[in-house]
């Protein structure tokens, strides 16, 4: 007789569910809004902002974030964590891989 068993708390490679968006200003966290992350996408609270677009690979990448400009990128392995690091970046940035500069930083704490 052979069993087999079923995990089903399986490791997502995606961010999913809300989270609250904190920017570190001056070493201090200031809270901006919540977000909603769906499979690619992603949105604000706020309707006044526009959704976003997720990219995966080594990192995570969140593109239109509160402008076209700005982008956060991620380290893939704390998307599991509920308080997730994050590193935004300038597109106009007159260096050639503008994801080698980071312009800010904030934390992702998940909503329970």
């Amino acid at each position: 007789m052979t069993l087999f068993f079923i995990n089903f708390n399986q490791k997502t490679d995606k961010l999913t569910g809300r989270y609250n968006y904190l920017i570190e200003d001056e070493g201090t966290y200031i809270l901006k809004d919540k977000i909603t992350f769906t499979d690619s996408i992603f949105k604000f609270d706020n309707k006044y902002l526009p959704k976003g677009k997720i990219s995966y690979g080594n990192s995570i990448l969140l593109d239109n974030f509160i402008n076209t400009d700005l982008i956060i990128s991620i380290p893939k392995d704390q998307i599991t964590k509920d308080t997730i690091p994050f590193f935004m970046h300038d597109k106009q940035s007159p260096v050639a891989n503008y994801l080698d500069v980071v312009v800010g930083k904030g934390k992702l704490v998940r909503i329970k």
